[in-house]
This record gives structure tokens, C-alpha cells and sequence, in this order.
């Protein structure tokens, strides 16, 4: 597979953003391994939910619910999320504070689930997705798919990126630059696809020893 030289895709978004100032300025850097263990552990489950929450239903009517949700779920502790009996995530899904759907809201204790397994074996969550590496990213999608709730799709992938850590994204814009290229030719989820996707990046990063997430945002930017 021939890759065009990121060089020249960072120039063309720069052409196309005021210059390599205001791109540079644009873009989003990932935090490094060490920062992102800093997390806790209830922020992922916070940040999944509100992620899962936000999926279909305007991304500002759920910000402006949140700190209904992180009230009626004890600011997602963890501990406490996997003690809920059942009874009471039935309240809980009709609480007012929050947006009444019960099966986004039973997602709150199957990801507390995935999130307390991976604790036993890695000490944290944070620590697990830390230390996954960078150029099988894919492999932690693909983690979140299978042993999250509603986490396929571009919603794990989202939630990695706005919590910290290094990824690209299959958004629109990539996924039409990556067609155009002929790097993907199958459906945006299928493994053919998302290992394709992978070994491009992992070719620009080589190249560039930039971010997965600049490469990826340089990629959309450079776009029409």
C-alpha cells in the first residue's frame, strides 16, 4: 500500500486553516501514559454514560442534565454502582434529574462491570487503557465493543479521545479520506477496515512522529 506523505496532508489542511500556526493551535494533543493513570476510575464510567446518553438526543440537552446524573448515581462510584439492586435501577431510570431511558441506564452498571474486571486484573481502568498500545488501538475498541455496553461504533472511540488518550477516529471526514485512498474498502466496522485504518496510521506516525489524534485531525482538516 502506497500512503500519500502526511507532510502533505498537514499542508494541505494547513492551506485550508489560516497556516501552520492556527492548525498547530487547532489541534488537540493526547495526554501521556502517566497522566492519563491519573484518572479515576468514576470518571470513565461517567464519561461512557454520558457518551452512550448523547447518542441520538441533542449533545447539549444531555450537558446540561449531568449534574442530575452524577447526583443519582453517587458521582459513578464504582463500588456503589455494582451494589444497586435491581429494584432500584428501575427508580432510578424514572429519576427527573436525569434523562429516563432505562436501557442507556442499565449500560451504567454493565460498563461499571467491565470497568471493575479490568481493576482486578490492572489495579484501574485507567491503568488498563494507559497501557494499551498505541498502534493496536483497535484492539481497545474492539475490548469496549465486546465487553462494554453500547460502546461500538465511534461511541468507545469517542470517549477514549475525550478522556486523554491517543486515537484516531473513524469520523466521516477520515473514513472518506480513507476510501478515497482505497486504504478501506469494506464497511467502516469490519476488522478488514479497522486493520487497514491502523496500519495507515501507524505508517504516519512512523513517518511523522505525530499523535494518532493530530494525524487523525490533520486527515479531517484537510478535507472539503
Amino acid at each position: 500500500m502506497k500512503y500519500e506523505l502526511f507532510q502533505s496532508i498537514y499542508d494541505r489542511a494547513a492551506l485550508r486553516h489560516g497556516g501552520k500556526n492556527l492548525l498547530d493551535a487547532m489541534l488537540s494533543v493526547p495526554l501521556s501514559t502517566a497522566q492519563l493513570s491519573q484518572h479515576s476510575d468514576d470518571r470513565w464510567l461517567a464519561a461512557f454514560s454520558q457518551k452512550i446518553f448523547q447518542s441520538g438526543i441533542n449533545w447539549q440537552v444531555v450537558r446540561n442534565k449531568w449534574p442530575g446524573f452524577e447526583t443519582v448515581f453517587f458521582g459513578f462510584d464504582i463500588e456503589k454502582m455494582l451494589l444497586i439492586h435491581d429494584e432500584m435501577w428501575e427508580e432510578k431510570a424514572k429519576d427527573v434529574r436525569i434523562i429516563r431511558n432505562f436501557g442507556k441506564v442499565m449500560t451504567i452498571r454493565e460498563n461499571a462491570l467491565m470497568i471493575s474486571e479490568c481493576q482486578a486484573s490492572h489495579g484501574s481502568f485507567s491503568s488498563f487503557v494507559a497501557q494499551w498500545p498505541n498502534d493496536d488501538i483497535i484492539g481497545l475498541w474492539a475490548y469496549l465493543k465486546k465487553h462494554g455496553a453500547r460502546l461500538g461504533g465511534n461511541t468507545g472511540p469517542y470517549t477514549l479521545r475525550a478522556m486523554g488518550k491517543d486515537t484516531f477516529m473513524l469520523t466521516r471526514d477520515v473514513e472518506g479520506y480513507l476510501r478515497q485512498h482505497e486504504i478501506i474498502t469494506t464497511g467502516r466496522d469490519t476488522q478488514s477496515a479497522w486493520k487497514a485504518a491502523q496500519a495507515a496510521f501507524n505508517h504516519w506516525h512512523k513517518e511523522s512522529s505525530r499523535s494518532y489524534t493530530e494525524i487523525s485531525q490533520c486527515i479531517a482538516l484537510s478535507v472539503n
